[in-house]
C-alpha cells in the first residue's frame, strides 16, 4: 500500500506547475517570512515575556524532535530513501538533492509537525486556524514524498512523533509558565 501512496504522488501527480513550486514550498527557508510573523502576532497579542517563553519553547522542542528523528531513530531503523534507493533507480522523481541516505522519519514533518500541534496547543485558539496549521505541516510533509526524498511512512511516523515531542513540550511549558506566572 505505501508503494502505492509513493507512486501516485511521486509520479502520478506530477506535473510541471508541481515541478516547480513544491521543491520550493518545501524547503524550510522558504517559511522564515512566517515565522517572522507568527513571532510579532504572538509578541503583539501577549507581549515580550510569554512571548520570550513560548519562542524558547518551540526552539526547545524542535531541537529535540530533529535530534532525536535524525540522531537517534534514523540510524536505529536505517531506511534508505527512495531517492537514495539503488533498487528504485529510474523509477523514482527526484526533483531536489538527495541529502542523507536515511528516511525514517521524515525530519521534515518531525519539526513542522511540531510547530503545528504546539502553536494549536498554545496561541492558536480558532478550530480552522488549528486545522490550517495542521493542513500546512501535512502539506509540506507530503510534497517531500513528490519530491521523492521520503516514503509514505516516513511521513507519517514524523507526524507522529513530532506531534508527541510538542505535546511534551506543552506540558513543560505550562508547568513552567505556572511557576513565573506567565499564563
Amino acid at each position: 500500500m505505501e508503494a502505492t501512496i509513493f507512486e501516485f504522488l511521486n509520479q502520478d501527480l506530477a506535473n510541471p506547475f508541481f515541478d516547480a513550486v513544491l521543491p520550493v514550498y518545501r524547503d524550510k527557508l522558504t517559511w522564515i517570512p512566517l515565522y517572522v510573523l507568527i513571532a510579532y502576532l504572538i509578541w503583539n497579542r501577549w507581549g515580550w515575556r510569554k512571548t520570550l517563553y513560548l519562542l524558547l519553547c518551540m526552539a526547545a522542542v524542535i531541537a529535540v524532535a530533529d535530534q532525536v528523528a535524525a540522531g537517534i531513530i534514523k540510524p536505529w531503523v536505517g531506511r534508505i530513501r527512495p531517492c537514495a534507493a539503488e533498487d528504485l533507480a529510474g523509477e523514482v522523481r527526484v526533483l531536489v538533492g538527495c541529502g542523507g541516505k536515511l528516511s525514517f522519519p521524515s525530519n521534515h514533518a518531525t519539526n513542522h509537525f511540531a510547530v503545528a500541534t504546539l502553536l494549536c496547543l498554545t496561541f492558536v485558539r480558532k478550530w480552522y486556524w488549528r486545522c490550517a496549521w495542521l493542513l500546512w505541516a501535512l502539506s509540506i510533509s507530503l510534497a517531500q514524498v513528490y519530491v521523492g526524498k521520503h516514503y509514505p511512512g516516513d511521513i507519517l511516523a514524523g507526524a507522529l512523533l513530532g506531534t508527541a515531542i510538542a505535546i511534551l513540550g506543552y506540558m513543560v511549558y505550562r508547568r513552567v509558565a505556572a511557576e513565573h506566572a506567565v499564563t
